[in-house]
């Protein structure tokens, strides 16, 4: 029986990683910084200078931002997020948009005099906005992660309060609940026995707006239309639709569509590989409602275990991360417990760990499809008797013993890995 205050934590991480987010969330964030920076000038800046950690850069790089008519890059970030000047809507603030504030974007971009700087920074999720207007200066800093405000300030005089989050935990330092609670075991206990009132208007709207992106990426065309060359017409067979769905909502969400996600880990990407195919699944083998949130939780809650470990970007694909969460929840929803799903876990990490992360654009769809693949595969192996073991690569005997090398082969061994992904990104490498 899990203790009354660790049920709560779990709880709070689903209600804290749950948020619903338009569009690609690095791009969004400098965005709510910018509406931020507007806000505290009080009228539309004529100078900003913007710096950015390097896997910032490389997310917003070739990605198109929603509602601005199909342009991509930094700049028209941060004239959106300006322009929207709601920065109250967080990562929703570009669904603000008129057809008026839209046709300000562009000339916005090229009145104000805008810089872009690479900040040098420990951290991997790092932005800094400085703006000039009428004599007056503000900065804003938002670090950790996307909706984390750690500095506004406008003439020297602190404003941070105004605009820093409040947390429904108070478990950390940052009153985020404690993620490094997270084990496999007492995710399944928790996903199996736990009273879900609290977290089921989470995980309804998670199906709502993933499902309905999914949907609009195999009704039109977006980006590489991954989704749509593994669906043809429906004619798939359940382990290809599961793949097709999921990819089709990040074809879409990659191309700017304006359709918000409900993100996981910072990611909409990842939010949508977690749980689109247990959705599809669910649907296929005709689950209740309440067999389907439980085996969502599975999957979500797996998914952030996975990621704590490997911090919020990182050369390692996060998509990977998640197509074990969605094995997990598939495996929870056809009655696995923790032996099996352990092992589906150890089995699927084993497959792909290690794809690289440049950036999000459409080519993250066809990743996707790949690690739904993988966490279907080391489901399939579980269920034939099949699994790597301790020893075979970086899978260590114990799942948690897994999971803490994959962070460590993420977080530590692909530092260098990053760093040229992004050189090369930027046309630095020799």
């Amino acid at each position: 029986m899990l203790s009354a205050a660790l049920c709560r934590t779990y709880e709070n991480i689903l209600i804290e990683e749950l948020r619903p987010a338009m569009g690609c969330t690095e791009p969004i964030a400098i965005a709510y910084a910018a509406a931020i920076l507007r806000d505290a000038l009080g009228a539309d800046p004529v100078a900003i200078t913007v710096g950015l950690s390097g896997n910032i850069i490389k997310n917003v790089k070739s990605v198109i931002v929603p509602s601005t008519g199909g342009m991509h890059g930094i700049e028209t970030a941060v004239a959106a997020g300006v322009v929207a000047a709601c920065p109250e809507k967080k990562l929703e603030l570009l669904g603000t948009l008129t057809e008026a504030d839209r046709a300000r974007i562009a000339p916005f971009k090229d009145a104000c005099r805008m810089t872009v700087d690479e900040l040098v920074t420990p951290c991997t999720f790092d932005l800094s906005l400085r703006g000039e207007v009428d004599g007056h200066t503000a900065r804003v800093r938002i670090s950790e992660h996307h909706t984390n405000v750690v500095l506004v300030e406008r003439d020297g005089v602190e404003l941070t309060a105004d605009y820093a989050e409040r947390g429904n935990a108070a478990d950390t330092a940052d009153g985020r609940a404690d993620r490094t609670l997270l084990n496999v075991k007492d995710i399944v206990d928790f996903a199996t026995e736990a009273d879900l009132t609290r977290v089921t208007p989470y995980l309804r709207r998670q199906i709502e707006m993933n499902m309905a992106i999914a949907e609009e990426g195999l009704r039109n065309t977006y980006g590489a239309s991954i989704g749509k060359l593994l669906y043809r017409d429906g004619e798939a067979d359940l382990r290809t639709r599961a793949k097709a769905f999921a990819a089709a909502g990040s074809d879409a969400r990659m191309s700017g569509c304006e359709l918000p996600v409900c993100i996981l880990s910072g990611s909409g990407n990842q939010g949508i590989t977690a749980s689109v195919p247990v959705v599809v699944f669910a649907r296929e083998k005709g689950a209740s409602e309440e067999e389907l949130l439980r085996a969502l939780v599975a999957a979500d809650l797996i998914t952030v275990h996975l990621k704590t470990g490997i911090g919020c970007l990182s050369a390692y694909c996060g998509a990977i991360s998640a197509g074990c969460g969605s094995g997990a929840g598939i495996c929870f929803l056809d009655g696995g417990r923790y032996y099996e799903i352990a092992h589906t876990v150890v089995n699927a990490v084993a497959i792909l760990s290690g794809t690289i992360c440049d950036g999000a654009k459409a080519s993250c769809a066809a990743k996707i499809a790949m690690a739904v693949e993988a966490g279907l595969m080391g489901y399939e192996m579980t269920c034939t008797k099949r699994q790597f073991y301790g020893g075979d690569g970086i899978v260590t005997k114990g799942v948690e013993n897994t999971i803490r090398n994959v962070g460590k082969l993420a977080r530590d061994g692909m530092c260098e890995t990053d760093k040229e992904i992004i050189r090369i990104m930027l046309g630095k490498a020799e």
